[in-house]
């Protein structure tokens, strides 16, 4: 993954963390909900981007 990816993914986890705590203490369900969202898609996006470094490992490793 690159340092881009990294930063972007870090950035949009703490700013569904931020609306979360916001949406908590204004009683906004609705925008606690959408933090949790933006936390949940950055997670999985570094999980993918974890899963395509795995990947080219491995064809790196087969093709030498």
């Amino acid at each position: 993954m690159s340092l881009t990816d990294d930063a972007k993914n870090k950035a949009e986890n703490l700013k569904g963390q931020a609306k979360e705590t916001v949406g908590e203490k204004t009683n906004d369900p609705d925008l606690a909900n959408e933090g949790r969202k933006d936390q949940v898609v950055s997670e999985i996006k570094g999980i993918g981007n974890d899963l395509k470094d795995a990947a080219q490992k491995v064809k790196d490793a087969v093709s030498h």
